[in-house]
């Protein structure tokens, strides 16, 4: 009985001491750890996040924004910068993935939640929609083109160019459209 008991104590103890010194990731917080783990056969995309157009009209920029913590001086939230496209993703799925790694504030109302079906990306940043003119906000282009639905409805291919724009004409978002790669400034 003692013999049982001390061997039972001893498998307690080393359990606990494997638990201890074991990380334990959900799916989501593993490949949020990964998310720059390319090699040869990945499939990837690019990402930008664009605010340039502020730079054009600060005036019009609600007072409490107007720094480079949130107005960078080049205009870019996010250069250019190619990541890991897994099956499936969406160009929702990507920019949230990527702000949550790169630690960038971002705020969006869930498809659920919106008449369209489709998630909303309201701020990146700090910067939301109206921060710069009631007819400011944020759309997102994909190989230079706006597509005419939702983000989380646009599912992304191999080598696609993904880009979110801060745009203080909504009228005119397409101003850096020929501006595929992110490099303009």
């Amino acid at each position: 009985m003692k013999k049982d008991i001390l061997i039972i104590f001893t498998v307690v103890i080393l359990v606990a001491v494997l638990l201890m010194g074991t990380e334990f990731q959900s799916v989501d917080d593993y490949y949020l750890t990964h998310i720059d783990d390319i090699t040869p056969q990945s499939k990837t995309v690019t990402l930008t996040i664009d605010c340039r157009d502020i730079l054009n009209n600060y005036d019009k920029l609600t007072p409490s924004l107007k720094s480079e913590k949130y107005v960078p001086k080049d205009g870019y939230i996010l250069n250019k910068q190619k990541y890991v496209l897994r099956d499936g993703d969406t160009a929702f799925d990507v920019l949230y993935r990527v702000v949550r790694y790169k630690k960038i504030q971002f705020e969006y109302q869930g498809a659920e939640d919106n008449p369209f079906g489709s998630a909303y990306v309201k701020g990146i940043n700090y910067i939301y929609e109206f921060s710069c003119g009631e007819s400011s906000g944020w759309v997102y282009k994909v190989n230079g083109v706006s597509p005419n639905y939702g983000c989380s409805k646009y599912q992304l291919s191999d080598g696609d160019n993904l880009e979110w724009v801060f745009t203080c004409d909504l009228n005119n978002s397409y101003k850096y459209s020929d501006d595929k790669d992110g490099d303009d400034k």
